[in-house]
């Protein structure tokens, strides 16, 4: 995916969207920006970002969502908007077996 440019315009979307981390490093990070976008964004932001990366994008987008970040609802929406009925799977966390303690 193309990189977001840091205009005005896409700096202040991203301080809308992922408000806990500076606009600059939420825009160094596109599919995670745009995760959160799926589910936090107005209209009017994801018509900007959407207007940047377009359909391939919004459908890469998904393709490597990080888990824990789009809501079913959300996921099931942005899906049919890229042609995707059912939608897949939802991205899941996965989590590494800790190594047993024997506890002698």
């Amino acid at each position: 995916m193309n990189p977001f440019p840091h205009t005005p315009a896409f700096l202040a979307a991203a301080r809308r969207i992922v408000w806990f981390k500076e606009p600059a490093e939420a825009l160094r990070h596109p599919l995670e920006l745009m995760a959160y976008a799926m589910k936090h964004s107005t209209d009017e932001d994801m018509a900007l970002l959407l207007g940047h990366i377009r359909t391939e994008g919004l459908r890469e987008a998904i393709d490597h969502a990080p888990p824990g970040i789009i809501d079913p609802r959300s996921w099931s929406y942005w899906n049919a908007k890229v042609g995707r009925y059912p939608p897949p799977p939802m991205p899941r966390r996965t989590f590494d077996r800790e190594p047993s303690i024997d506890r002698a």
